[in-house]
């Protein structure tokens, strides 16, 4: 039959077992009530009942029928038992269909955990018409007449609606009350782990240049090599060089799409063997590369390219060798480019914020305070030419700040465009710094189209912005020369102007040049800080160390003026 089709064979062994002890207690009381065996038959039918409930007890149709089955015979049975007991004195009538009636609680406690109130609710509605059709139909000395029949039917009816309608509350209440999310909290419990924990690292560092450069000094113990680089990933699919090692500097494969070992060894986590060169701009000649991907846990966190002018420089040995060295790394790396990424996150929000008050705090109010002085010009009699030249002053004054603060505004908002590159956004601040101050900007790009680590980027940036600041501010410069060299892992970010050169005795430019060395030391970079000839200053921030470049360069001279 069709419908039989959906029965579910499966048996629920804790449901089966309830039924079957409450069926055994049942029979039992049954016989010391009545001390009638003819009045197990009532058992025999319970059992009969409760076969759905042990065959196909997720069925939508015969699991209910069972249990309406289950309830109805048991309140017969209750009346049936009752008038036995009563008739052979044993026990009264009450008593004796106490005998049966606690298997109600069965049927009533499977719906309720189904939450099942409206079959519960009908379940006690024909229970009870059962009790009373069972003390009714059971012959002249009907039980149903009786105090004790009457009270034992209404107490296990109530206990059966306790079941019934209380049962999904209590559980609700029982269950342990799930912990409210505390973002902020578990963000500061982490956090503070995170700075016990790089406190007390191998040199307190979560650096991830100075990770990679010390990966790369092991690595060239246990295997020969002409040639390496650790690279990660960044915006945009591509990869960075986070350090590098070799006579010469190489223009890494950096994107995930080309046919390299480099891709495949992002795709499947394995080190990849090839007897070419690796870089963009291939090598003649006997070349080896080992591509060994840092995997952590199940994510692939960065590269490690190891490449010797020699055939088959790496055997299977060799990246066994190397694999044991790269597996430990690369949990060290991924705890460093972590870290990066949070203070990252945190710097800008920060700097978001600042620049959200000045806004809506400082700079509107100063607005006012030259809305107020251009209202009392307007009002001064006739012949107050002195106080007028006074708030003339005094409102070029409030000009001047806010527009200092406007830059300001401006310099804190400013960020690296993963797609953009550190070049453009430099040249960007320069050219929105210099017009506002009247300075002819020069530019010299010389910039790879691979990129530096983000915060990396990001420090370079801030330097150069203080830089150029500087020259805005107290040089009394007419020409700003703005240089940006990127190679990676190498850079060199270069400004220098026409002034006056750098005045010792000037507090806010010591205070400049303290943080422009506490970023390039943050970055593992030099300050340069030198005159200019005939007249000026240069500021240069080199990051790594330079070399003969054989890459291919995207590099603009801007002419003057631009």
């Amino acid at each position: 039959m069709p419908v039989l089709a959906n029965v579910s064979a499966r048996v629920q062994p804790l449901a089966v077992a309830a039924r079957i002890v409450m069926l055994a207690l049942v029979a039992a009381l049954t016989l010391i009530a009545t001390r009638e065996p003819a009045q197990l038959r009532w058992i025999a039918l319970l059992v009969v009942a409760a076969l759905p409930a042990f065959l196909a007890p997720d069925h939508r149709v015969f699991g209910p029928l069972g249990r309406f089955a289950e309830v109805a015979v048991t309140g017969l049975a209750a009346g049936s038992i009752a008038a036995a007991a009563d008739a052979t004195g044993t026990v009264d009538a009450g008593f004796g269909a106490e005998a049966v009636l606690p298997y109600l609680a069965v049927p009533l406690l499977t719906a309720a955990l189904r939450r099942r109130p409206t079959e519960g609710a009908a379940l006690l509605g024909v229970a009870a018409v059962a009790l009373v059709a069972g003390g009714t139909l059971t012959g002249d000395d009907s039980p149903i007449t009786q105090p004790g029949f009457l009270a034992a039917g209404g107490q296990w009816l109530v206990l059966g609606a306790i079941v019934t309608f209380a049962a999904d509350t209590m559980r609700q209440l029982m269950q342990p009350a799930e912990p409210t999310p505390q973002p902020y909290a578990e963000a500061t419990r982490l956090l503070t782990q995170l700075r016990s924990v790089a406190r007390s690292l191998p040199g307190a560092t979560l650096d991830p240049g100075g990770i990679s450069e010390h990966l790369l000094e092991e690595l060239r113990l246990v295997a020969p090599g002409d040639r390496a680089a650790v690279l990660s990933t960044s915006g945009g699919g591509r990869l960075v060089v986070l350090a590098q090692t070799g006579a010469e500097r190489v223009d890494w494969e950096t994107t995930l799409d080309a046919d390299s070992a480099i891709a495949d060894a992002w795709a499947t986590q394995q080190p990849q063997t090839a007897s070419r060169s690796q870089a963009r701009s291939h090598r003649r000649g006997e070349v080896s590369s080992l591509v060994v991907p840092l995997v952590a846990g199940v994510r692939t966190i960065g590269l490690v390219i190891l490449e010797a002018d020699v055939s088959s420089a790496y055997p299977s040995s060799v990246v066994f060798e190397v694999t044991g060295v790269t597996e430990p790394a690369a949990i060290r790396l991924e705890a460093a480019l972590l870290f990066d990424d949070v203070r990252s996150l945190a710097t800008n929000e920060e700097r978001q914020r600042l620049a959200r008050e000045i806004h809506d705090g400082v700079a509107q109010e100063l607005v006012m305070v030259g809305y107020g002085i251009d209202n009392a010009q307007a009002t001064l009699p006739e012949g107050a030419e002195e106080t007028a030249e006074e708030l003339r002053s005094l409102r070029n004054e409030v000009t001047r700040v806010i527009t200092e603060l406007r830059l300001s505004l401006f310099e804190l908002r400013s960020e690296v465009d993963r797609n953009g590159g550190l070049a453009a956004a430099i040249a960007e601040y320069a050219r929105t710094l210099g017009t506002s101050a009247g300075l002819r900007v020069h530019f010299t790009f010389d910039e790879s189209t691979a990129r530096l680590p983000a915060a990396t980027e990001a420090e370079l940036l801030r330097i150069a912005q203080e830089a150029i600041t500087n020259a805005r501010k107290h040089a009394g410069a007419s020409n700003l020369w703005v240089t940006c060299t990127v190679d990676p892992p190498y850079a060199e970010i270069e400004v220098s102007d026409d002034g006056k050169g750098f005045a010792d005795d000037r507090p806010d430019g010591r205070y400049g040049l303290t943080i422009m060395a506490e970023r390039a030391e943050r970055i593992r970079g030099r300050l340069k800080i030198t005159p200019r000839h005939p007249s000026g200053t240069t500021v240069a921030v080199v990051l790594g160390s330079s070399g003969r470049r054989d890459s291919v360069r995207d590099s603009v001279s801007a002419p003057e003026g631009e």
